[in-house]
């Protein structure tokens, strides 16, 4: 929530912080919120795509002063959702009503991603997953996490994987091993 983490980020008083998400998303406002405070926060932010961030963690995601996603994470984009109830003018007033919302959010992905917004509007129509390789090609996040950097458009040679070999029975951590390459 906004105020658990006001409370966390208050507490690392401008400390460096790295925010994992594995999200299916939840409140708008709420994400809205989460992604102020982060944007706000003195610390560099980074964030850590695990699983997913779906809707509104996809927001909160954007926060980052760095985006790391997994190679076979996902990020989801979409307009805004209501309950809606009643004649047909008044569901034309709630389409009305959402269009604000969807051009803000929209806003916060076109900023991060310098794609352009009717762009963004388009994707967010159409309910859009991003997995980790696209996500990284369009701009949603910097770059793979540690352990997925290596091979990104390459194949590992014999000597490299020999090399990895060497390095891992020296004792060196595969996520050490896997910024080295």
């Amino acid at each position: 929530t906004p105020g658990k983490l006001a409370g966390i980020l208050r507490s690392l008083n401008g400390r460096d912080v790295t925010v994992n998400i594995n999200s299916p998303g939840g409140s708008m406002f709420d994400g809205i919120a989460c992604y102020n405070l982060l944007r706000e926060y003195k610390g560099k932010v980074t964030v850590k795509v695990l699983g997913m961030a779906a809707s509104a963690a996809s927001v909160i995601a954007m926060a980052g002063d760095e985006i790391k996603i997994g190679r076979a994470a996902f990020l989801m984009i979409h307009n805004c959702w209501i309950v809606a109830i009643g004649n047909a003018q008044d569901l034309r007033a709630a389409a009305d009503y959402c269009e604000p919302f969807d051009a803000a959010m929209a806003d916060v992905y076109a900023a991060r991603t310098g794609v352009d917004a009717k762009e963004v509007a388009s994707m967010m129509d159409a309910e859009t997953w991003l997995g980790g390789a696209d996500a990284v090609n369009k701009g949603f996040a910097d770059s793979f996490l540690d352990a997925d950097e290596v091979g990104e458009g390459q194949s590992k040679t014999n000597a490299l994987a020999e090399f990895d070999m060497r390095l891992a029975k020296l004792g060196v951590p595969r996520s050490e091993r896997r910024r080295m390459f």
